[in-house]
């Protein structure tokens, strides 16, 4: 199983669709406060649809919480765009963690200075970024794609 980390998410119907993602993916997902939202909120479930009641996850307060729980910090994958491996160059393993930041701004430097593996997301030079859910797909497909294969 893969771990999805949504630190601090802003907008529910990103959150909802990555919930999604996780249940068709067999993914958990942890969700690390403040929220921009309620998990109650009706866009988080709208996007989730009915499959919330089957996602696996998890809550924390903050990252400390959260990172206490993870059993070996070499296996967290943090996604930033001023990273300089990609996704791509990556060997995945059941059981990693692929961290993402909010949607405004991404990881603090903070977070990313906690860990070591960061990666980014090959994108053209005319965008900024990706939809968070977005690149929690190509992030995740990858992942699986390669951990099905041992």
């Amino acid at each position: 199983m893969l771990n999805i980390v949504l630190v601090e998410p802003e907008i529910p119907n990103n959150t909802g669709n990555i919930g999604r993602l996780c249940v068709g993916t067999e993914s958990r997902l942890h969700l690390i406060h403040p929220f921009g939202f309620v998990i109650s909120d009706k866009n988080l479930k709208r996007s989730g649809l009915d499959y919330w009641v089957h996602l696996d996850w998890k809550e924390y307060q903050n990252v400390a919480e959260w990172k206490a729980v993870v059993p070996d910090t070499s296996r967290v994958f943090l996604m930033s765009s001023h990273a300089a491996t990609s996704y791509l160059e990556t060997e995945f393993q059941d059981g990693d963690w692929l961290v993402f930041g909010k949607e405004s701004v991404g990881l603090s430097v903070d977070i990313l200075n906690q860990f070591e593996n960061h990666l980014k997301i090959p994108m053209s030079p005319l965008i900024r970024s990706f939809n968070i859910a977005n690149s929690v797909a190509f992030v995740i497909g990858e992942a699986k794609r390669q951990v099905s294969k041992k």
